[in-house]
């Protein structure tokens, strides 16, 4: 076998075998995402005869990539949020967020974060554990108050998900009012 060759199979070998999780955990981590709700913010609904349902074929994947949509409507009363049809993106007084792919697409979903990454991100409500805020209507305070186990469990559940590109917008963020 030449060189080239070999190093090919060890590095395609190396990025599947990078996550072998315990399918304990990862049925554990399945069993979290589904309860908790992940699915309908990050899996895009799609319209049927009998209503809108989630569209498992981009499962996890968030805002579809080629959907823009126009400006939000104004606030009006105690109107001050929404979100569009296919429940991944919304509005309100913070701007604008978009639900992010967290499949393990390693360009476009979380399949290139560290389990550390995902804990931070959890514990501190901010992108990676470092970044942007995280944004309505994304439950972060209540990841938050889970144990390290459970997500670790729920990072190697969505690290053993279909990869799908789905480059999602970037949130826009309003500024805060001025102070006076």
């Amino acid at each position: 076998m030449k060189k080239p060759l070999v190093a090919a199979l060890v590095a395609t070998l190396a990025a599947s075998a990078s996550f072998a999780a315990d399918p304990v955990q990862v049925e554990r981590g399945k069993y979290l995402v589904t309860v908790g709700g992940c699915h309908d913010c990050h899996t895009p609904l799609m319209n049927t005869a009998q209503g809108p349902v989630p569209d498992f074929s981009r499962a996890l994947s968030g805002h579809p990539q080629g959907l823009a949509l126009p400006p939000p409507p104004a606030a009006v009363g105690p109107w001050v949020w929404g979100g569009a049809g296919t429940n991944t993106a919304f509005w309100g007084p913070w701007g604008i967020s978009y639900s992010v792919n967290i499949t393990s697409d390693r360009e476009t979903g979380i399949g290139s974060w560290r389990e550390e990454d995902f804990i931070a991100m959890a514990r501190s409500g901010r992108h990676l554990g470092v970044g942007r805020p995280i944004l309505p209507p994304m439950p972060w305070p209540s990841l938050s108050a889970m144990t390290d186990d459970d997500l670790k469990a729920m990072y190697a559940y969505l690290q053993s998900t279909r990869a799908i590109k789905n480059a999602v917008p970037e949130a826009v963020i309003n500024p805060p009012p001025a102070q006076k």
